[in-house]
């Protein structure tokens, strides 16, 4: 439509005069960079870091010093405690010297038992009419009193029905007394080399006493608070009592003269000849296959009714390891057992003798420990293996009992520490024990 005007001039359409510009993409907005961290927030956290750290290892320093202060503490009661009672232990063994010298009618000879290494045995009977045997030891000894003490405490704590049953002490100035249980049937040598006497033993109470001194001798190496190699383990060392069961005595004597090692080398080769072992009487080292030797010994002893160095084989006499061992090999073993053995298993007396002579072999490696022999008197189930050469084994007959000793001494004088001294007398001072628990 159009209006004309003199005027002006007016135009409107329904539709548009113009094409419309097509409008451009607006460009996107730009980007806004992140905020420049905060330095200050920063700072903050690892200051917060840093404090958590510290107060939680200073936390733990505190709880770790009262933990040690509290068990200090309860370290310092228990003692005081355990003293406590070691004191009143120590005074319930201890004897007056009075008392004992009264019990043994001043030490008079009629009372005394025999001579040892360590010093005399007296038969003492107290106001209580208990018996009692009284070991004075000698002087030598080298302990102070609380040392002494100390010693016995540690052997009053062995206690084993195969052991002789230590009582107590006294110490009184020089004087030095142990207290045991006195056994009435004394030791094993006072029967089994007599010819009358060892015929009370028959083979039923030989073989327990056979397995008695080998739970005695295990309990020493191995289930006893110390560990102790007896090393002058013999027939006289081994008491019976009323029911003729054996009892070790002597053991553990040496913590009360001298302190040395359970395995090694000594410089003082002491003890009896017959029954040590050749790597003890030779070169001085000894183990508990040193007890194990001369444990195989008193079997072979047992079993014979003869001592080793003088085993007599019809009108000559050997050495009882070589008359063993010859008859073994020749399957003729049944020789060597006592004669007045007339009942008893055969089988039990053969096996003992291979065990005899699996103790007694002379490579150390070769006899078995204390626990392997008790298992294999136990169980016959076991298969024993064969034994090899015994030690100081001898290819000859010897005449007398002079050659005899003649042949064996010969053979202890290799040793370092035998050639300027002879022992005319079993001396013990020799049994060893290591402190530690196992």
């Amino acid at each position: 439509c159009r209006v004309l005007r003199p005027s002006c001039f007016l135009r409107f359409e329904s539709s548009p005069f113009f094409e419309t510009p097509v409008p451009l993409p607006s460009s996107p907005p730009s980007r806004t960079s992140p905020p420049p961290p905060s330095t200050g927030g920063k700072g903050n956290n690892t200051t917060r870091t840093i404090i958590i750290v510290v107060a939680s290892v200073v936390g733990v320093v505190i709880l770790i010093t009262i933990a040690i202060c509290i068990f200090l503490r309860a370290r310092r009661n228990w003692e005081k405690v355990e003293t406590a009672d070691e004191i009143i232990r120590v005074e319930s063994l201890q004897f007056d010297f009075a008392t004992i010298r009264v019990a043994t009618d001043n030490f008079s000879d009629a009372n005394k038992l025999g001579q040892g290494g360590f010093g005399a045995v007296y038969k003492g009977l107290l106001s209580g009419g208990q018996e009692v045997a009284v070991k004075r030891l000698s002087t030598d000894s080298g302990q102070g009193e609380v040392e002494f003490k100390n010693e016995v405490l540690l052997v009053a704590k062995l206690q084993h029905r195969n052991l002789v049953r230590f009582l107590g002490f006294c110490l009184e100035g020089r004087e030095r007394l142990l207290i045991y249980e006195f056994v009435p049937n004394t030791s094993l040598d006072y029967f089994i080399f007599d010819p009358v006497k060892r015929a009370q033993l028959n083979w039923e109470r030989r073989y327990k006493i056979i397995g008695g001194i080998a739970r005695g001798l295990l309990y020493l190496h191995e289930d006893s608070r110390l560990r102790i190699i007896h090393r002058d383990l013999k027939a006289s060392n081994v008491l019976l009592d009323a029911e003729m069961n054996p009892k070790i005595a002597d053991f553990g004597m040496a913590r009360l003269f001298v302190r040395d090692e359970t395995q090694g080398n000594t410089s003082r080769i002491v003890g009896t000849y017959g029954y040590m072992a050749p790597e003890y009487a030779m070169h001085g080292q000894f183990s508990v296959k040193s007890d194990v030797f001369s444990f195989g010994v008193i079997i072979l002893e047992i079993i014979s009714g003869q001592k080793n160095n003088c085993f007599r084989n019809g009108d000559s006499v050997e050495d009882l390891l070589s008359c063993a061992w010859k008859n073994w090999k020749e399957g003729t073993a049944l020789n060597i057992i006592d004669p007045t053995l007339r009942d008893g298993s055969r089988n039990e007396m053969l096996r003992c003798i291979h065990i005899g002579l699996l103790c007694v072999q002379e490579n150390v490696a070769n006899r078995p420990t204390m626990a392997t022999v008790v298992l294999m008197l136990n169980s016959f189930s076991i298969s024993l293996p064969l034994p090899s050469q015994p030690a100081f084994f001898m290819h000859s007959s010897i005449d007398s009992d002079m050659s005899s000793s003649r042949g064996y001494s010969s053979r202890m004088s290799e040793s370092k520490q035998s050639k300027s001294e002879s022992i005319p007398l079993s001396v013990n001072e020799v049994s060893i024990s290591e402190l530690y628990p196992r």
